[in-house]
């Protein structure tokens, strides 16, 4: 199947005798048995379920899809993003092993990776994903996992997967991709080498500003390591929130086709336009896209408070990737934990925005941003 086609029909045709269009949502805490004997099926493998936090068909279900899109054998849900990256990472890494992560990741991944992981004695030295030789000269003996994003956040850098691919196989460790900001309607990276591919599914995956959860796909033996943490850790997602993801996920390349439409023509306005210093949006991500993302950079003048009071009907929100377009603040929110200096030497300035383009029609989306500069600028002249 080509990918809009493959997008909606999963799971396959249910064969059973009365079977609904969509599947229910078991929402239940744990399933029954006739008997002992009938319960001890599950600990032989006949029985698929036991407890939801061991796992619930409705979670199966969006672990399963995003698989499918990406091109995994098999793929877990989990109740968040972060979650979700934690399951990945500690199905190759446990206590005394290394981890070499890009230096510009998402804040919340990367006080994952600078306080927590020391916590179960591993080790992460952020490094220069951009430069082959800083890579290989992080490597140790004890180097088990290369981890970046395919679509960099907050400044939109597109992640040579290839490159990441050979370094690694060369070393003999695994790679970690996130790819919550391309999704595999633009990105698949296990295509290019990647063992492991994680998502924030809150984001694009559910698409709705209504669910949270992550999902984490690879190989049959690395997920079965990875949904055992999250088992263990008690980070499995609930079957209501796992149903909403795996509805929003069926309409996911309807949303990414129209959104990155209308982030391009945003970007391309938005590089014209007084009083924007910088806009970055990525060039070449994809032959179907670059991305529903554009971050742009004020101009020192321009008062960035008072430009969030004039985007009229646009959303201010901590988080992206919802139907309607909405803008938030790197500084304070995705990129807060990270220390001034790092932050502003990555460029990740306190005059940086960053756009989360819906699906609305491009028109109103360019004038909304015009009229909010123009505003902000006739703030400063009067």
């Amino acid at each position: 199947m080509y990918f809009h086609t493959k997008n909606v029909h999963f799971p396959a045709k249910e064969q059973a005798s009365e079977v609904s269009k969509t599947k229910p949502i078991y929402q239940t805490s744990a399933f029954t048995f006739t008997d002992f004997e009938d319960m001890e099926s599950y600990f032989s493998g006949d029985k698929s379920y036991l407890y939801t936090r061991m796992g619930n068909p409705n979670s199966d279900d969006l672990g399963r899809g995003t698989a499918e899109l990406e091109g995994a054998d098999m793929g877990a849900a989990s109740a968040s993003g972060l979650s979700a990256i934690l399951a990945g990472v500690l199905a190759v890494a446990e206590n005394g092993d290394h981890i070499i992560a890009t230096e510009d990741l998402y804040g919340g991944t990367w006080s994952l990776f600078s306080a927590e992981l020391q916590r179960f004695g591993i080790e992460v030295s952020f490094v220069n994903m951009e430069n082959r030789e800083d890579i290989e000269a992080a490597v140790k003996d004890n180097t088990v996992l290369l981890y970046s994003e395919s679509i960099t956040n907050p400044l939109l850098r597109v992640e040579d997967i290839d490159g990441l691919a050979q370094i690694a196989s060369s070393k003999g460790i695994k790679l970690m991709i996130d790819n919550t900001f391309a999704t595999p309607y633009l990105i698949r990276p296990h295509e290019s080498g990647a063992d492991i591919v994680v998502h924030s599914a809150t984001k694009y995956i559910g698409g709705h500003s209504d669910v949270t959860a992550g999902v984490v796909t690879g190989s049959r033996e690395l997920i079965e390591k990875a949904r055992a943490r999250v088992a263990m850790l008690g980070s499995n997602i609930g079957p209501m929130d796992a149903w909403l993801g795996v509805r929003g996920l069926k309409t996911l390349s309807l949303r990414m086709e129209r959104q990155c439409r209308n982030a391009a023509s945003l970007a391309k306005a938005l590089e014209r336009l007084e009083g924007i210093e910088s806009v970055y949006y990525p060039k070449a991500a994809s032959p179907d896209g670059n991305g529903a993302i554009v971050t742009i950079e004020l101009a020192d003048h321009l008062d960035i408070m008072s430009f969030s009071k004039s985007l009229g009907w646009v959303k201010v929100v901590p988080t992206l990737a919802g139907l309607e377009t909405s803008v938030t603040y790197p500084a304070a929110t995705s990129h807060r934990p990270l220390p001034r200096e790092q932050r502003e030497a990555l460029g990740v300035t306190d005059q940086m925005i960053r756009i989360s383009v819906g699906i609305e029609d491009e028109r109103d989306i360019i004038e909304a941003f015009e009229q909010a500069v123009k505003r902000t600028l006739t703030n400063i002249k009067a």
